[in-house]
């Protein structure tokens, strides 16, 4: 065998052991914790190589994970409720991470029976009022505040005193002989009348109006159902409202 013919082995043995090199160092070993705000360990957060997602691991009992990637890798750190996080690893081989609550505001949110639903998810025939709707309309009582902002409801005085009793018909009447009132739920408990409720107090109401909505009630929603929620406390500074009429 040539000198020559040595020679160009001997280079490509020294390149091939200058890549291999090149190639293990790049690779790297990170470990970390990850937790939520309160500082407690999150449990099955994934974490994971961005735009690799053969390459991740899950968080042990205590947080803790460990994975290997190239030195100028991203992982992407999530979990169910929390807010995905994206985080450089540049060659560190230590990474902790905080995950803080996804908490999204739903714009329009309407209750269902024992539950709540977005409205854009909804599926049977069901009508709002929010508080402002509500606080616009200077009245003495929740039943006179829907007047004439539901479609299918049907609000009227018995007669001409300001503490006459309110009659609510949803979607008409469907006996001579019964009652054709419908089922008043205020806070998950069912009352005979809503005529004692405060507007300034009610959060919202929703009317449940076809069969699919009403079917967890049973017989007692064949008329339809009022469903209120009143205000509760909120997180934040003490406020106080005033208003007169």
């Amino acid at each position: 065998m040539s000198n020559k013919v040595k020679n160009m082995r001997s280079w490509l043995l020294m390149l091939f052991a200058a890549i291999s090199l090149g190639v293990s160092a790049q690779t790297i070993t990170v470990k970390g914790n990850v937790k939520d705000t309160t500082g407690e360990p999150i449990i099955g957060a994934s974490v994971v190589e961005k735009g690799n997602t053969t390459n991740g691991t899950i968080t042990d009992l205590d947080g803790n994970y460990s994975i290997k990637v190239p030195s100028k890798a991203t992982l992407t750190i999530s979990y169910i409720g929390m807010k995905t996080q994206d985080i450089a690893v540049k060659g560190q081989s230590q990474i902790n991470v905080t995950l803080s609550d996804d908490t999204q505001a739903l714009d329009e949110v309407v209750v269902i029976g024992y539950g709540t639903v977005a409205k854009k998810d909804l599926t049977g025939s069901v009508s709002s009022v929010s508080a402002k709707q509500i606080a616009a309309i200077p009245v003495s009582s929740a039943s006179e505040a829907l007047q004439g902002k539901m479609a299918g409801v049907s609000i009227t005085m018995t007669e001409g005193s300001p503490d006459a009793d309110v009659k609510i018909r949803v979607r008409g009447g469907g006996s001579l002989s019964q009652d054709n009132s419908p089922l008043y739920i205020v806070d998950g408990f069912p009352v005979s009348s809503i005529s004692d409720i405060a507007p300034t107090d009610i959060q919202s109401v929703d009317v449940l109006k076809d069969a699919s909505s009403t079917a967890i009630y049973g017989a007692r929603g064949a008329n339809g159902v009022i469903i209120i929620t009143t205000k509760s406390g909120q997180e934040g500074k003490v406020q106080v409202n005033f208003g007169a009429s």
